[in-house]
């Protein structure tokens, strides 16, 4: 299978990066009643989707994991807020048929030797697949390995449907 699929797109980016991935914004906030309806709803007169969302409690703050529909206009929101936001990379990643699509992805990237830093899953993935979002220790050979055993990579472009 082909990263995006059809999409021909070069993945040689600005960024300075030759794989494909998904930026995910970090949102840091306080941690109290009402922050995240406030984060959620920033987005609520856009057409902008929150593809996926993973909310990490840290006691006194909490960090909001995002992956929006339209990452380049949704950090504009955030920013607009005066939001505390950071990006870092994902690998998103359709899950296989089968009755342990987790179980096939995790022992292909053990094979070469990536560490899965944390993982959750998309709301909704291209074509109304399930995809799972992964934050790893090497994003160029995770791709290469994933791709390599038939998996399908979903990149930004996938994500704007």
């Amino acid at each position: 299978m082909s990263y995006g699929g059809e999409s021909g797109v070069d993945y040689d980016t600005a960024r300075g990066r030759d794989w494909p991935s998904v930026r995910q914004f970090n949102v840091f906030l306080e941690n109290r009643v009402g922050v995240l309806l406030d984060v959620v709803r920033r987005f609520e007169s856009s057409d902008i989707r929150i593809v996926s969302l993973n909310a990490v409690d840290l006691g006194d703050c909490a960090v909001i994991r995002l992956v929006l529909s339209d990452p380049e206009r949704g950090l504009e929101i955030l920013k607009q807020a005066d939001m505390n936001v950071a990006e870092s990379d994902l690998l998103v990643v359709e899950l296989p048929e089968g009755n342990q699509p987790l179980l096939q992805i995790c022992k292909a990237l053990l094979t070469a030797e990536i560490n899965i830093n944390y993982a959750y899953p998309l709301l909704t993935g291209p074509q109304g697949r399930n995809a799972i979002a992964l934050h790893v220790d090497d994003h160029e050979t995770a791709s290469r390995t994933l791709s390599g055993l038939g998996f399908t990579l979903i990149t930004e472009t996938d994500l704007s449907f």
